[in-house]
């Protein structure tokens, strides 16, 4: 005859096991804070199965959080802090536990800039670097084992303008990516027109340095903001902010080729604001956001993994204003939108097949909502 504490604890058991299979997905949310100390950054746990979120925990008394980037294991989460300010930017480091869905600061070190606008982390999650708008330069640092930031071990600065008065009178640097083999970092500078190379190079402790290249002039006007390359390491993508269009390159041997330009707005504008760009996990959607000032809107394409080239499937309202940022989910099911001026988070429900995009009647209210990152842990 089995014992009553053999079965509570065999009970005990399975239900511990069952409970360290499941999985969870946390949604990072940055935001900006009216340049003055408040609550910038929130966690919630996203139900996969039903888009709903609920607010875990949040970040108080810090400045204009208005861009993240999860480390790529997941463990820890890099903020912009103090951006759109006429000081000099910070970026804090933050561990992540993603059992209780909190946060808990490493440090911060100064990004040696004014208004850092993006932060790219390398494949290995050793090098991260900051892009500083306002004061035209990239700000490179190493991280340790434990996520901390180490001070600046390179600083770049630009110089540079456009033919956008007011937009481009001097460089902008708006974001940075490493190639899928990490052997180069291309630099979006919106108020040059041109995508700045740098030639990444390992010694043999593994530590990384930056070799300047050359530069990929794109069309005058265009204001290059953020790039995203394809999963296959064959083509990449960039959203022109200030000409409203999508450019497809060609990548081989280092080399960005241009191939074509799309219209990311449905209808022509006296002025464009594209904003992010973003590839969904399977490789076969493109989506981008458009921030006014007529028309607030992801646009869908679909790629040809062949020869890159883009078709149009159609638009999607992002129901608020000022779309700057948006996230597709790790299992590609949804698509969230940070509309900032409207402060609301919509939630889409992603056709795998088709691409197209279906609002959910939830939403999230987050003032001023700028960034978001998701990550899907296994417990």
């Amino acid at each position: 005859m089995i014992k009553r504490g053999l079965i509570i604890g065999i009970i005990f058991l399975c239900n511990f096991q069952m409970v360290q299979g499941q999985e969870r997905t946390l949604l990072f949310v940055g935001s900006f804070t009216d340049k003055k100390p408040g609550t910038g950054i929130h966690v919630f746990d996203f139900n996969t199965k039903s888009g709903e979120a609920q607010l875990l925990s949040e970040v108080d008394s810090i400045i204009n959080s208005s861009f993240l980037k999860l480390s790529p294991n997941g463990k820890y989460l890099y903020s912009v802090i103090e951006s759109q300010l006429q000081t000099h930017g910070k970026i804090a480091a933050f561990k992540i536990d993603s059992n209780a869905g909190d946060l808990k600061l490493i440090n911060m070190q100064d990004c040696g800039g004014r208004n850092p606008a993006h932060i790219e982390i390398d494949k290995s999650g050793k090098f991260l670097a900051v892009s500083n708008y306002t004061d035209p330069s990239l700000s490179f640092f190493e991280v340790d084992e434990t996520g901390k930031i180490k001070k600046i071990d390179e600083f770049f600065t630009f110089t540079g303008s456009g033919i956008v008065k007011g937009n481009q009178d001097t460089a902008h640097i708006h974001s940075s990516n490493f190639s899928l083999e990490n052997d180069y970092l291309f630099l979006q500078d919106l108020g040059s027109d041109c995508i700045h190379k740098f030639k990444v190079n390992l010694d043999a402790n593994q530590n990384m340095s930056l070799q300047k290249a050359d530069a990929i002039k794109v069309k005058p006007g265009s204001g290059p903001r953020h790039f995203v390359f394809h999963q296959n390491g064959k083509y990449g993508y960039g959203i022109n902010e200030l000409s409203g269009k999508v450019s497809a390159y060609a990548l081989l041997n280092g080399n960005l080729k241009f191939l074509a330009d799309y219209n990311a707005y449905s209808k022509k504008q006296d002025s464009y604001r594209s904003a992010d760009i973003h590839i969904s996990p399977d490789g076969k959607f493109l989506y981008a956001s458009n921030r006014g000032p007529n028309e607030d809107s992801i646009v869908i394409f679909s790629i040809n993994k062949s020869n890159g080239a883009l078709k149009l499937i159609g638009h999607e309202p992002t129901y608020g204003e000022h779309p700057r940022n948006f996230a597709i989910d790790p299992s590609g099911q949804f698509l969230l939108v940070a509309n900032q001026f409207s402060n609301n988070i919509v939630i889409f429900r992603r056709d795998v097949e088709t691409g197209k995009l279906q609002k959910l009647p939830q939403e999230l209210v987050v003032n001023g909502s700028s960034s978001l990152q998701m990550f899907t842990y296994s417990h």
